[in-house]
């Protein structure tokens, strides 16, 4: 059996020649000569679809509209007017009314309609329910990754580096990008002269910078070319990614600050929040420079790394837009072999 349907009108002879020809198709069929007959059937079974005549004595059509969507918000509804009642109809689709058929109709052009807005209502449902389950998942994915980190306890940070670095590799990142701008993040901060406390937090947010990309896929991550619109904005959406599955586990709460921001620039040209200057976090604008300098210093599919010299050229050029000032001052005053030995690494001269 196929949707069921209402059919509403005062005229039975019009009911009539509706439910024959609905019925030769294989709809299941009520019909009611009134807004109250209407109910009754309304309230006792489930319909898919009502034909409501526009112009009834009693409680008018346009009024049995609004009840439907109250009582289902998903029955496709299809007004039945006469083209001196366009206007009337026209406010019935603003009411919620799915489309309108004119008097006097001809049949085969009504089981058309009806046919592609039950196509058209199936299709939105199965969406809904597609959104609704891929959000359960989602929830389900980030809560058994927040569980999985909270037993983590005194051996957290040896499970966070085999973590990151299983993200590492899926991206086909050279050597440990994540352990290393960890490592530069604590060498700039350090010199800096932030308290050690504050560091460890800094080198948490760097280590964990890209894990919001678990949540981006292999089409759009590893794409070999350039990424189209709609590909780049979700994946601009990896620092709330990120943010979302750290925040809520207790000793990651403050890193997460860093991951959120790590994309964010001194300009307020960055994303997510187009955040500027100070209002970005302290951890955010020292891994902006480290991320830089791991960049352009490892090789890369359409490159070979870059020596020393063009990074201290790039940060120079960039202070002030990408950089903070002074954490920039204080970048190109480390000198090559500090960063080198930080990276285990040797630079290009």
């Amino acid at each position: 059996m196929k949707a069921t349907i209402l059919t509403v009108d005062d005229e039975e002879m019009i009911r009539d020649l509706l439910v024959t020809a609905l019925s030769r198709e294989d709809y299941n069929c009520f019909q009611a000569g009134s807004a109250e007959e209407a109910r009754e059937v309304l309230l006792n079974n489930r319909v898919e679809l009502a034909l409501l005549d526009i112009m009834m004595p009693g409680t008018s059509g346009v009024d049995l509209l609004k009840e439907i969507k109250k009582i289902s918000a998903d029955t496709v509804v299809l007004m039945v007017t006469a083209i001196s009642d366009m206007e009337t109809a026209m406010r019935c689709i603003h009411l919620g009314a799915d489309d309108y058929i004119l008097k006097p109709f001809d049949i085969e052009r009504v089981l058309l309609t009806i046919k592609n807005s039950l196509e058209k209502q199936r299709l939105l449902i199965e969406n809904r329910e597609y959104q609704a389950n891929l959000e359960k998942k989602v929830l389900e994915q980030t809560g058994q990754i927040r569980s999985a980190m909270e037993e983590l306890n005194l051996t957290y940070d040896h499970t966070l580096t085999t973590l990151v670095r299983a993200l590492d590799a899926r991206e086909k990142e050279t050597g440990s990008h994540s352990e290393r701008v960890m490592n530069y993040t604590t060498l700039l901060a350090e010199t800096i002269g932030i308290r050690a406390a504050e560091v460890a937090i800094m080198a948490r947010g760097a280590l964990l910078h890209d894990i919001g990309k678990i949540g981006v896929s292999d089409n759009i991550l590893l794409k070999p070319t350039k990424l189209d619109e709609a590909e780049w904005r979700h994946m601009k959406q990896h620092p709330q990614m990120g943010y979302d599955i750290l925040s809520g586990i207790k000793f990651l709460k403050a890193p997460a600050e860093v991951v959120y921001a790590h994309h964010e620039r001194y300009d307020g040209t960055g994303y997510p929040k187009g955040l500027r200057g100070s209002e970005i976090p302290l951890g955010a604008r020292i891994f902006s420079l480290v991320d830089t300098l791991d960049a352009m210093t490892s090789d890369r599919p359409y490159r070979k790394a870059l020596p020393f010299a063009a990074v201290l050229a790039e940060v120079e050029r960039c202070i002030g837009s990408q950089f903070d000032p002074s954490i920039a001052a204080t970048f190109l005053s480390i000198p090559k072999e500090e960063w080198e030995k930080a990276g285990k690494r040797q630079f290009l001269d």
